[in-house]
């Protein structure tokens, strides 16, 4: 039996990793005081319980901004994935592989993806959760701008 080679965690996936952990952290942290905690207690000041953020209508001018730029660079990760496949190039992300044989596919992959990070930013803002709503835009704009500079520099 032959022994198995070593590979180590391309950058892009341990990145990616990262950055689902961090976002798991945030959003166990994101529900504030327990009825029990200090603030039931009366020993926290009330102007410190409020949220920080205010109430806003969902398509705001700044969540606009952040759902064309999360399909601005969608649109970049598959223009240069789409490239790097003609050129002999391989998909690294498991779970797309397999639509990496279709453009439609891989196009689909990436609306859909785009789709999600509008559909899960409206389902925390409707649950109040202001701060994890952008937070999803940024954690999406972030991780395709990594895949794009990644895939870039190994063209």
């Amino acid at each position: 039996m032959a022994p198995m080679a070593y590979r180590p965690l391309p950058t892009l996936w341990f990145l990616t990793l990262s950055l689902l952990v961090f976002a798991l952290c945030a959003v166990s942290f994101a529900q504030g005081p327990t009825p029990d905690g200090p603030a039931a207690s009366g020993l926290v000041s009330p102007v410190l319980t409020q949220p920080s953020f205010e109430n806003h209508k969902f398509l705001d001018r700044q969540n606009r901004i952040l759902f064309i730029a999360v399909a601005a660079f969608n649109g970049a990760d598959f223009a240069v994935t789409r490239s790097n496949l003609e050129n002999g190039g391989h998909e690294l992300n498991p779970l797309v592989r397999p639509l990496a044989q279709s453009t439609p596919a891989l196009a689909f992959n990436f609306a859909a993806e785009t789709a999600g990070v509008v559909t899960v930013s409206y389902f925390l803002h409707k649950t109040g959760h202001h701060k994890l709503e952008r937070f999803t835009s940024y954690l999406s704009i972030g991780s395709s701008a990594t895949a794009v500079s990644y895939g870039a520099l190994h063209h």
